[in-house]
């Protein structure tokens, strides 16, 4: 039987990009979606199995018909305001699932999983850039929950006999508007599709403080296109098929862009000004965070190719571009 690739999450905005990553390359991939945001499947990204990755009965008869040679595991919520808001959800999404899945997996012998973390689990950064030895403190339930499962996947590599790898992204952003791939996120949390929105339908584009101690006074972040997070899982497979230890990798660019740098960006490639209005900070945001992604340049072989700022905006805004002419019945050519 051939062997496959099961990547739980592999309709959403990261775990779609990977998917139809692997499948270019060859790999058999099934993917594992609910579809509880109502996107489209592409069909490029692999089989789908529709469902939840709590469901047991799923997961016996994906691993039971199939040779699973490794999982990549993206089936979690995302959105930090929520996560405070409804700690609930997020830990009985992504603590109290994928538990039920490692433990699948050593029911079928499964021995590689790649898990999709989060810069998250550092909290406030004490020195940049961020190394993966930081002291973790997460601040909100969302990075708990990360940081929880990278301590079962530990426990689970002593007693199991598992290997994974964690990456622990920062800013994932970018599109793939030829495959009809990117963002669809109820709500929309990320700064780039909100600002693309905003000037598209006329709006103003709020900016959650001014005053932080960066050049500018807004928060700086390290933006990473999705084809260079999808090219990282790839190299995170590769890894592991050839007996890579279980290990830990920062996922970013090591380059940091303020709020308003990223907007001057957005309105040189649209040519349109972007209106803005200052709201109060949000609770937990510093005001820095950049990572040092040596450690997987090194060890996992992996360099981003995609995530020059003006290219992750112009395939950002092709993506934008690509939903409205959906939504309008047209078929658009970028």
């Amino acid at each position: 039987m051939k062997e496959s690739i099961l990547v739980t999450g592999g309709a959403g905005y990261i775990g779609s990009h990977t998917a139809h990553l692997l499948a270019q390359k060859g790999y058999d991939v099934i993917v594992l979606d609910d579809l509880q945001y109502h996107q489209p499947f592409n069909c490029s990204c692999g089989r789908l199995v529709k469902g939840n990755v709590g469901d047991e009965s799923i997961l016996d008869g994906i691993f039971s018909e199939n040779t699973i040679k490794a999982v990549i595991h993206f089936a979690g919520f995302i959105a930090v305001g929520e996560s405070v808001k409804n700690p609930t959800k997020y830990y009985e999404n992504n603590v109290v699932n994928t538990l039920n899945l490692l433990k699948k997996m050593v029911e079928y012998n499964v021995q590689h999983i790649i898990f999709s973390s989060s810069a998250a689990v550092y909290g406030i950064p004490d020195q940049l850039p961020l190394s993966e030895d930081h002291k973790k403190v997460p601040v909100n339930a969302y990075g708990n929950t990360k940081l929880i499962v990278e301590y079962m996947l530990s426990d689970f590599a002593r007693a199991h006999d598992i290997n994974f790898v964690a990456l622990r992204y920062f800013n994932a952003c970018g599109a793939d508007s030829e495959n009809g791939l990117g963002e669809r996120h109820e709500p929309e949390t990320h700064i780039i599709p909100l600002a693309l929105r905003a000037v598209l339908c006329g709006e103003a584009f709020n900016i959650f403080g001014d005053d932080y101690d960066t050049p500018d006074g807004t928060c700086i972040r390290d933006y990473l296109h999705a084809k260079d997070l999808a090219s990282a899982h790839l190299a995170a497979l590769c890894y592991l098929e050839n007996d890579g230890k279980s290990d830990f990798f920062n996922l970013g660019t090591g380059k940091g862009y303020s709020v308003k740098e990223v907007l001057q960006m957005i309105e040189h490639v649209i040519g349109k000004g972007i209106k803005v209005n200052v709201c109060a900070r949000r609770e937990g945001d510093p005001s820095e965070l950049v990572a040092d992604p040596n450690k997987a340049r090194r060890i996992l072989q992996w360099t981003p190719s995609f995530s020059d700022l003006s290219n992750i905006v112009m395939d950002a805004y092709h993506f934008e571009l690509f939903l409205k002419s959906k939504q309008k019945g047209v078929e658009l050519i970028l």
